[in-house]
């Protein structure tokens, strides 16, 4: 009989080992261990301060761990510690607050340059990028995908929020990445829009791409997403399924404040007591 091969298994979208980050003089993510399979769709939740923002600088790469005194790896992204960052955002698309002000100030930026200015890790198109047919077809359904195709010929910077947010969505899909990062991803939304918004999540994760949402609010976490991690102090307080960790008693040790967690429907939402 003829000997097959092993079967691989995939590496994990992320996987933290005991990483540590330092910063004025304190440690703001204090031995943070977890592991993020690919089609786990997981929410990463945390009041302010408890390290959401740096751990999303730690995975996009702008900010790195201590060294271990083992002088092993703390953070692998699909299972290698060192990317370069245009590979990597072939596989992690990445958005925030913070990526929409680079693209909505200062130089002015059309759309579609916006989004297919993404295969090649650039704020824009250069003299030197030779966009070919299949890149200009990407960026079209991307475009298509997330609504925002009738905003091509706009400039980034005459877009609303929500418009913008969903272009840079766009951008980061041209790459049609395994996994999507999302920082706080309805911040500034209306409540129409941010609704619609959770709506385009929901159909990205039922295709394929598997979210990872960082966020402070409970009633974000679509019903896609089962799995959460819990950030306090820098550290994980917990980490399960959403009926694990979306108590009333873990939300308000979590947030320092009387909780009430409850259920409408699919979604989640909390209320002072």
């Amino acid at each position: 009989m003829q000997a097959t091969e092993p079967y691989a298994v995939p590496a994990p979208v992320l996987e933290l080992d005991q990483a540590c980050v330092a910063g004025e003089g304190r440690l703001i993510l204090d031995h943070v261990s977890l592991r993020i399979e690919e089609g786990q769709h997981t929410a990463i939740l945390g009041a302010n301060g408890s390290g959401k923002s740096t751990l999303v600088k730690l995975v996009a790469r702008q900010l790195y761990p201590l060294a271990r005194d083992d002088g092993a790896n703390s953070v692998r992204v699909f299972g290698r510690a060192r990317w370069h960052v245009s590979q990597l955002r072939s596989l992690l698309g990445m958005v925030s607050p913070a990526t929409q002000l680079d693209y909505t100030t200062d130089t002015p930026l059309e759309v579609f340059d916006a989004v297919v200015s993404g295969f090649f890790a650039a704020r824009g198109l250069g003299l030197d990028h030779q966009v070919t047919h299949a890149m200009r077809e990407r960026a079209h359904e991307a475009l298509e995908l997330m609504g925002a195709g009738r905003l091509i010929g706009r400039s980034m910077a005459s877009l609303s929020t929500g418009e913008a947010r969903r272009v840079l969505i766009a951008r980061a899909l041209v790459h049609r990445p395994r996994a999507l990062l999302l920082d706080e991803p309805t911040a500034g939304l209306d409540i129409a829009t941010r609704r619609r918004f959770l709506e385009t999540l929901r159909h990205l994760a039922q295709h394929g791409t598997t979210l990872l949402l960082v966020t402070h609010h409970i009633d974000e976490i679509i019903p896609e997403i089962d799995h959460v991690v819990l950030l306090r102090d820098g550290k994980v307080m917990r980490r399960g399924t959403k009926a694990d960790v979306l108590s009333s008693g873990v939300m308000s040790e979590a947030f320092d404040m009387p909780l009430e967690v409850r259920q409408r429907g699919e979604f989640f939402d909390a209320a002072p007591l």
